[in-house]
């Protein structure tokens, strides 16, 4: 008998189940960071005043879509593993429950996004910008709950290995947005100019019709059937619900943390001057940008670790988890030699002021260093999903990111005067840690779901 790891043919059969699971996801990333791009340059010829207004609304915002979307990301494990256990009778009890809880969520962050103006001044937003601010935050909130219930709807559809509708809808959000926007922004078809509240308002819209969308796909096509969604009404069930929080909200924190890092860098790198602050966002939309493959690779690693574990599949665990974390590690290598080697290029497309050009290569050169930790822990932690195991991967990207990664960076970025590169060299940090912890967290789990299928185990467990 072949020894799994010498079978190169199953090596390869996960690794194109993989990419056809993870190129739809991707895309349906990339799309998402499109919105914010869409929504920049809308208010950027609007004006200066209504683009800053959008640029920290949209920071808020986005805290409020990480809260949700990690909530929401219980969802794929649990239905890949009832999925590849042929228990797909059992995915719409478990829907419902999931629907419930976005709801509730998307509640919950309506009222926080609505109510964020001690945030607002927390952050040291200037006075002339607040109300516009408040006003964008105001009408994007509306948009909580389609968004919540949206993530529910694509961690079903994921969860079943159909991707591709992820993909069709967050392009075709993409696509209305730009028209949408620009209506309402700018005053057109009678319709008084917005400004940043029509930024907020086209948003929201755009996140109502791509939930209802997805709605309506799922309610008609075959690909759904046989699942019981839609057979009764459920109410709340709260050991159901329970289960569901067990592994969403760890997640919820987890992206929060990760978020909360960029978000405190961004601020103290705030501290240091215009023109670092610019070379700062130029590299940082860089590597956020880059950075949306190895997530649309976690996303679909979730899944084929869940379907393994559902069938009971202890090898194919180690094959979805590792095989992935190995596809994962040769899209970085792309990502990392593009930084490395076309630093000053790619920071001459974002501007022609040659002080933020020198500034933002460098970082961009410290983006390309960390490009291969973060892809290994992104990966890990998907794979750490498709176990259900989300704790313990919190508890260690807390401690990586704020026990390391910002002490490293404030110390040498204000205490050693290295300045921006000081924190950039802070996340390296962090992040490397985050890689090291998770990989080998994942190894253990892997272990012990081979110790738990083996054979001999099973007799002993059935004598006792």
């Amino acid at each position: 008998m072949t020894s799994p790891r010498l079978d190169r043919a199953r090596a390869a059969h996960e690794i194109g189940a993989t990419i056809r699971l993870a190129l739809p996801l991707i895309t349906a990333q990339l799309a998402a960071v499109g919105t914010n791009a869409v929504d920049a340059v809308l208010a950027g010829h609007v004006s200066a005043h209504v683009l800053g207004a959008v640029a920290v609304g949209t920071s808020i915002w986005a805290l409020a879509i990480v809260s949700g979307i990690g909530m929401m990301m219980a969802v794929p494990p649990s239905v890949s593993q009832l999925d590849g256990a042929g228990r797909r009778a059992e995915i719409g009890a478990v829907f419902r429950q999931a629907l419930w809880l976005a709801i509730g969520m998307g509640v919950l962050l309506w009222f926080a996004v609505r109510h964020a103006g001690p945030l607002i001044g927390m952050i040291g937003v200037a006075p002339g910008l607040r109300h516009d601010v408040s006003e964008f935050l105001y009408a994007i909130s509306w948009g909580a709950p389609a968004l919540t219930c949206y993530f529910a709807l694509r961690g079903l559809s994921e969860g079943l290995s159909l991707t591709r509708p992820s993909m069709y809808f967050s392009l075709g959000g993409l696509m209305i947005l730009a028209p949408l926007g620009y209506v309402l922004m700018f005053g057109k078809f009678g319709i008084p100019p917005q400004g940043a509240r029509g930024c907020g308002i086209a948003t929201a819209l755009v996140l109502w019709l791509e939930m209802l969308g997805f709605a309506f796909y799922i309610s008609r096509h075959r690909n759904y059937r046989g699942l019981n969604l839609g057979e009764h009404f459920d109410p709340p069930r709260l050991h159901k619900l329970g289960e569901l929080i067990k592994i969403g909200l760890p997640m919820a924190i987890t992206l929060l943390a990760e978020g909360g890092l960029f978000v405190g860098v961004a601020l103290l790198i705030g501290s240091l001057g215009e023109d670092i602050v610019a070379g700062h966002q130029v590299a940082l939309n860089i590597a956020s940008l880059f950075f949306m493959i190895p997530l649309g690779l976690a996303m679909a690693i979730t899944v084929r670790v869940g379907n393994a574990v559902g069938r009971g599949d202890a090898i194919g665990v180690r094959y979805a988890g590792f095989c992935g974390i190995g596809l994962t590690l040769v899209t970085q290598l792309f990502s990392a030699g593009v930084m490395l080697s076309l630093p000053h290029f790619i920071a001459s497309l974002y501007t022609h002021d040659t002080t933020v050009i020198a500034l933002a290569s460098r970082l961009i050169v410290l983006a390309g260093f960390f490009q291969f930790s973060d892809g290994i822990q992104v990966a890990s932690n998907g794979a750490l999903r498709g176990l259900k195991d989300t704790r313990v991967p919190m508890a260690i990207t807390l401690f990586a990111y704020w026990v390391i990664g910002m002490p490293v960076g404030w110390w040498l970025g204000f205490h050693q005067q290295m300045g921006a590169r000081g924190m950039w060299m802070g996340l390296i940090a962090g992040l490397s840690v985050a890689a090291l912890l998770l990989f080998a967290r994942f190894w253990r789990g892997a272990a012990r779901e081979a110790w738990r299928s083996r054979p001999d185990r099973e007799m002993a467990s059935t004598i006792h």
